[in-house]
């Protein structure tokens, strides 16, 4: 009988001790996509969500950033436009206004595919005759149980602003110190070796998109949709591909996976 007790305690710890082992080695990948949607207009002009739904599903992503998202506004025909693409792609939505604009607002959309644990909307400074902007940030759980930060941002456009520089700065000092593991994405605006990228940098590693450009769909010719991470021994980047439909969006979607490193 003792014999048989010791014989079933060994099975128990080793099984307890396998099972472990698989889950410490176990990856964690997380699919993220960028997308600056164009108030939702296509590049025909034709507003069609199913189409820029098409291709955040063709990607099948756990997180995405959406730029340029109208809600209810007169040119979205008063469309709730992320949580339309949430219905369409069957995930979680969620905005962030930007500005107020054309009767409703104007900002940034995350859809989600994991629980929405807390969110946070900050304003980015702006000059006072250019178009106010934010970063958009969520807490998620992962299936693992483990908790990341997504946040999806929307940089001045105009050609020889400073406001990115500024921009950039904000973001640095509101999300960097994040205690969880974090991505940022999103339309910046700035080139590889502009001084915003530059400052960023500094904080945040860059996804590797080997020089693809993205921007303009039709024929790219540079680089302005970016994903970035930190802090950098926490995430290992798998894959990176940039998708670009000409009609969807005037920009290319990014995407990236990304795997957590325990």
């Amino acid at each position: 009988m003792t014999k048989l007790i010791l014989s079933i305690l060994t099975l128990v710890l080793t099984f307890n001790t396998l099972t472990a082992q698989n889950t410490s080695d176990e990856e964690i990948m997380v699919r993220v996509l960028t997308f600056n949607i164009l108030h939702g207009a296509t590049t025909k002009g034709d507003f069609d969500l199913d189409k820029i739904a098409s291709v955040i599903k063709s990607t099948n992503p756990d997180l995405v950033a959406l730029q340029e998202v109208d809600f209810k506004t007169n040119r979205a025909k008063n469309y709730d436009l992320v949580t339309e693409l949430g219905w369409r792609t069957k995930m979680a939505p969620l905005f962030g206004i930007a500005m107020p604009y054309d009767g409703g607002g104007y900002g940034e959309g995350i859809l989600t595919k994991m629980p929405i644990l807390s969110s946070k909307n900050v304003p980015l400074p702006h000059s006072p005759n250019n178009e106010p902007r934010a970063a958009l940030q969520v807490l998620v759980q992962l299936e693992s149980g483990d908790t990341i930060s997504f946040i999806g941002t929307h940089l001045e456009h105009q050609e020889n602003s400073t406001d990115r520089i500024d921009q950039v700065k904000t973001i640095n000092e509101v999300f960097a110190p994040c205690k969880y593991p974090t991505i940022l994405a999103g339309d910046l605006n700035a080139t590889p070796n502009s001084e915003p990228i530059s400052i960023l940098k500094e904080y945040w590693t860059a996804n590797d998109q080997k020089g693809a450009f993205t921007y303009p769909s039709n024929d790219p010719e540079i680089k302005i949709d970016y994903i970035f991470f930190r802090p950098a021994g926490k995430w290992q980047v798998v894959e990176t591909e940039v998708i670009c439909d000409e009609i969807a969006s005037d920009h290319c979607a990014v995407l990236s996976v990304l795997r957590l490193i325990k």
